[in-house]
């Protein structure tokens, strides 16, 4: 096998986890519940994923959905968020608002609730993108924290500094500002 020391791509891994929520009710794509002394949801939900390219312009970024049952049973958005994936390679952790969409008027939110049918996105890249977001009605809705954890490969082979790489560099970094 030959190594090339000019790359074509730069690698980055991030292993992490959706960690849990505050503020959220409930959740379906691992179900949770609080207990009667916290307000926090746990749901340690692992992420494992590799990204390949040449450019980290418009970066991947995290979307989060979270449904839980209404009063009736029926399956309804209690939140949406994003963020955008570190790629400084260690240890991070996102804590990302979360956001409803609310209806404009008032016999709107009556019939929604009535009839199980709440505002949500079709398309979750909405929750990624600012477009078109302006005209949307949202009401916060708690919060999800993630934890990351980043490893990278070739990425100042393609030009881009993410910062020291070891121990020793930050620490002869340091040193040079002390001088």
């Amino acid at each position: 096998m030959e190594t090339s020391s000019n790359p074509s791509v730069f690698l980055l891994t991030v292993n992490g986890q959706i960690e849990g929520a505050n503020g959220l009710e409930e959740g379906i794509t691992q179900i949770t519940s609080k207990s009667t002394q916290s307000h926090r949801l746990i749901w340690n939900f692992p992420l494992e994923i590799t990204f390949k390219s040449t450019n980290p312009s418009g970066w991947p970024q995290l979307v989060v959905s979270v449904y839980g049952p209404d009063v009736f049973g029926n399956d309804v958005v209690r939140g949406y968020g994003a963020t955008h994936i570190p790629f400084t390679p260690g240890q991070h952790t996102r804590t990302i608002p979360m956001f409803v969409p609310e209806p404009t008027w008032r016999l709107q939110k009556f019939t929604g609730w009535l009839l199980g049918r709440r505002p949500e996105y079709t398309d979750p890249k909405v929750v990624a993108q600012g477009e078109g977001r302006e005209v949307t009605r949202v009401r916060s809705q708690g919060f999800v924290t993630v934890s990351f954890h980043i490893m990278t490969k070739d990425m100042k082979k393609m030009g881009y500094d993410t910062g020291p790489s070891s121990p020793s560099a930050v620490q002869s970094e340091a040193q040079s500002y002390v001088k």
